[in-house]
């Protein structure tokens, strides 16, 4: 196998390598931002789906910084703790965020066609079609960014507890 007696390199991070990329994706993910707002999807619940995708995708990166724009836009700390297992807390989400949070798995875990339609038919009932599209275009975004995070290895920096996100 390729690479295999060679001993673990320092990190590449991407974002230094090829900075033109990485400016363009940071302005794509200024679009979705615009697009999410204009659908009248919070940035909490923006958040939330960021949270998610990258607790399934494992960018430990991003889950640091995204739980912390979460609590900066009004996310509490036990709604972040429980978000893995959003879909077993009654009440806890609103109907219409367990749809963005439904959409944000189905679009990054890729089910087979027939669970990932009935996902995005689902959440059609409680979001609009600008809705659901805005939500999806987050997940994209947001897999794009924990890849990067992770071929980057970016690292985590340790940080006191705040619960205001700071």
């Amino acid at each position: 196998m390729y690479g295999s007696t060679m001993a673990v390199s320092d990190p590449m991070f991407l974002d230094k390598t090829n900075p033109e990329l990485w400016n363009s994706i940071g302005r794509f993910s200024k679009d979705v931002t615009k697009s999410y707002r204009a659908a009248g999807i919070s940035d909490r619940t923006a958040e939330l789906v960021n949270l998610r995708v990258s607790q399934i995708n494992g960018c430990a990166y991003c889950l640091d910084l995204h739980a912390r724009k979460a609590l900066e836009a009004g996310e509490s700390l036990q709604r972040i703790t429980l978000l893995r297992t959003w879909d077993e807390c009654g009440g806890l989400f609103t109907e219409e965020e367990c749809a963005a949070l439904a959409i944000a798995e189905a679009t990054t875990d890729l089910p087979i066609p027939d669970e990932r339609i009935a996902a995005v038919a689902s959440a059609r009932l409680v979001l609009s079609d600008e809705q659901v599209a805005a939500i999806q275009w987050i997940a994209i975004a947001m897999n794009a960014f924990n890849r990067i995070s992770i071929l980057s290895r970016h690292p985590v920096k340790e940080r006191e507890l705040d619960t205001t996100g700071k």
